[in-house]
């Protein structure tokens, strides 16, 4: 058993595969609509993951 060989290890090639398939799925009009339903969803993680640390810091204060 070679443990060097990550399975998750992504090269060029698979990166290029996996946006064709996406184009191939979703088609080239839903793909910016895509990226901003998960743009937001990054940007609400962001701000609650903040605020969680804000009540922390808000806690040790007290």
């Amino acid at each position: 058993m070679d443990l060097n060989i990550l399975p998750l290890a992504f090269g060029p090639m698979q990166i290029v595969l996996v946006v064709l398939a996406v184009l191939l799925l979703f088609g080239g009009k839903k793909i910016p609509e895509l990226m901003r339903g998960l743009g937001g969803g990054i940007k609400e993680f962001k701000k609650a993951s903040q605020e969680d640390e804000d009540d922390k810091k808000d806690e040790e204060k007290k």
